[in-house]
């Protein structure tokens, strides 16, 4: 994008309806691109809202889109992913919305074959370091604390 280049707002539509139709993006995506493209705020909402009338930009169906695409290519536990659609700005009954898109048993066979994967990578002789250390790794990628100790206590 040229940093000198302005656009009319049906220009600027025109490039927001294939940015958004390449890829779900959500609303803080496809405002923050407006504003680098040095649109007016009046321009932004104008075209934001054209956008959601039209089905470009869709919040609930991104949220979903994300939810099922982290954890399946990730991994990343509920926590994580709640914590990442909070930063992008999704509302709280499209992240509820969307987290029902994990089955309770593949979460669960998920954050199982994690456990066994880092139990035999972590190269610790002590068990409580060890325990430690698998903990951490699963906490960072948000898996709930007391599913990973239950886990860990199952295993170790």
């Amino acid at each position: 994008m040229n940093p000198q280049k302005t656009y009319t707002v049906d220009e600027a539509q025109k490039k927001l309806e294939n940015y958004c139709a390449y890829q779900e993006r959500c609303h803080k995506e496809v405002r923050d691109k407006l504003w680098g493209m040095r649109m007016i705020p009046e321009a932004i909402d104008k075209i934001t809202v054209h956008l959601i009338q039209n089905n470009y930009l869709n919040e609930e169906r991104f949220a979903k889109a994300f939810i099922r695409g982290k954890f399946r290519i990730k991994k990343w536990g509920k926590n994580r992913l709640v914590r990442e659609l909070k930063f992008r700005e999704i509302s709280k009954y499209s992240i509820d919305s969307a987290l029902k898109e994990i089955d309770q048993g593949t979460y669960q066979q998920t954050l199982d074959e994690l456990v066994r994967k880092r139990i035999s990578q972590v190269k610790e002789k002590n068990i409580y370091k060890k325990k430690r250390k698998v903990a951490d790794y699963l906490l960072y990628r948000g898996w709930e604390s007391h599913f990973i100790y239950e886990k860990l206590n199952e295993y170790l």
